[in-house]
C-alpha cells in the first residue's frame, strides 16, 4: 500500500470509530431516561448493551488509530493487530451484557409489576432504530474500503442494538396492551442468547487475524493467477498469506530458470513485484527467488507448488 493509499483508508476507519462513539453517547443518553420512565427489563438491557458499546467504540477508537500506525523498529509488520484485540475486547463487553441481562430477566420472571410509559420507550427504540441503520450503513462503506476487523465487529455489535431496540417495543406492546407480564423478561432473555450468539459470531474474524489464518480460498485463487501469468515464471511454492488489521500479507518462492543471471532473474522478481502492486493494492508482498526445482524442505505443506493446483498448466 503506497503512502496516498494509506493517508485515505486509514481516516476512514477512525471517523466510522468517531461515529459510533458519537452514536452510542447520544443513545445512552436517551435510553438511560427510557429506562427510568417505563421500567421495563428489556429497556434496561438495551441501556446496559448501549452502554457497553459506547466502551468498545472507544476501545476500537484506540484500535485502528494505534493500527494506522506505521511499521517501527519493534513492530516490523507494522501494528494492524491492534484491531484485532479491540475486537475481542468488543466480544468480552457483550458476553457481560448478555450475562447481566440473562440475570436480569430471570429475576424479574417472578415480579407482577407492569411496565409504563410505553409510548415513550416505543417511540426512543424507534428513534434508536433509526440511527443505528444509518451508522450500520455508513460503517459497511467503510469495511468495504478499508477492511477493517475492528469496524467489521463493531458494525455486528450495533446490528444487535437493531434486534434489541425491536425487542423493546415489541415487549412494551405485550406487556401494556395485552397484560402479558411475562413478555418483558422473556424477551429480555432472547436478547442476552441473541447478545451471546453475536459474540460467538464477532470473534471469528479477530481469532483467525490473531492466529494467521490463510486468505480465503477465493482471494488466493485471484492472487495466484495474476502471479502465474507473469513471464519468466517457472513455479510458486511456499505460498503463505495472512491478514494484520486492515493490511495483508503475501509471501512466496518464485522458481526461474536456472541459467538466468542474478540481475535477469532479479528483474522477473520486480516485474512480478509490480503486476501484484497493481492488482492487489493493498497487499505486502514477500518474494523468494529459487533456481527451478530448488528443494527447500521435505515438508510438502510448505514445498507444494501451487501453481499446478490452482491452474492446472502453469505457463
Amino acid at each position: 500500500m503506497t503512502s496516498d493509499e494509506r493517508r485515505r483508508v486509514i481516516p476512514l476507519a477512525i471517523r466510522a470509530a468517531l461515529a459510533s462513539v458519537a452514536m452510542a453517547t447520544g443513545l445512552l443518553a436517551l435510553k438511560g431516561y427510557a429506562a427510568w420512565a417505563t421500567g421495563s427489563v428489556s429497556m434496561l438491557g438495551s441501556l446496559a448493551d448501549t452502554a457497553l458499546d459506547l466502551l468498545a467504540s472507544l476501545v476500537t477508537l484506540y484500535g485502528v488509530k494505534l493500527a494506522a500506525e506505521p511499521a517501527d523498529h519493534d513492530h516490523r509488520f507494522g501494528h494492524g493487530k491492534a484491531e484485532a484485540l479491540a475486537a475481542l475486547f468488543q466480544i468480552m463487553l457483550i458476553t457481560a451484557s448478555a450475562v447481566g441481562i440473562a440475570w436480569r430477566a430471570v429475576l424479574a420472571l417472578g415480579g407482577s409489576a407492569p411496565t409504563r410509559e410505553a409510548g415513550l420507550g416505543i417511540a426512543v427504540s424507534l428513534a434508536a432504530i433509526a440511527a443505528t441503520l444509518v451508522l450500520l450503513a455508513y460503517q459497511r462503506r467503510v469495511i468495504r474500503q478499508t477492511g477493517s476487523v475492528a469496524i467489521l465487529a463493531d458494525n455486528i455489535h450495533y446490528q444487535s442494538d437493531v434486534v434489541l431496540s425491536a425487542a423493546v417495543i415489541v415487549a412494551l406492546v405485550l406487556d401494556q396492551q395485552l397484560g402479558w407480564r411475562s413478555a418483558d423478561p422473556l424477551l429480555g432473555i432472547a436478547i442476552a442468547l441473541w447478545l451471546a450468539w453475536g459474540a460467538i459470531r464477532a470473534s471469528s474474524n479477530a481469532v483467525d487475524q490473531l492466529m494467521d489464518k490463510e486468505w480465503p480460498e477465493q482471494q488466493r485463487a485471484a492472487f495466484l493467477e495474476v502471479a502465474a501469468r507473469q513471464p519468466g515464471l517457472r513455479g510458486i511454492h511456499d505460498f503463505r498469506t495472512r491478514r494484520s488489521g486492515a493490511h495483508d500479507f503475501a509471501q512466496f518462492h518464485m522458481e526461474v530458470d536456472r541459467a538466468l543471471t542474478v540481475g535477469d532473474a532479479h528483474d522477473l522478481v520486480e516485474s512480478m513485484e509490480g503486476a501484484l502492486r497493481r492488482a492487489f493494492p493493498k497487499v505486502e508482498v514477500l518474494i523468494h527467488l529459487d533456481p527451478e526445482g530448488h528443494v527447500d524442505t521435505d515438508n510438502p505443506l510448505v514445498e507444494a507448488d501451487v501453481t499446478p493446483h490452482w491452474f492446472g498448466k502453469r505457463f
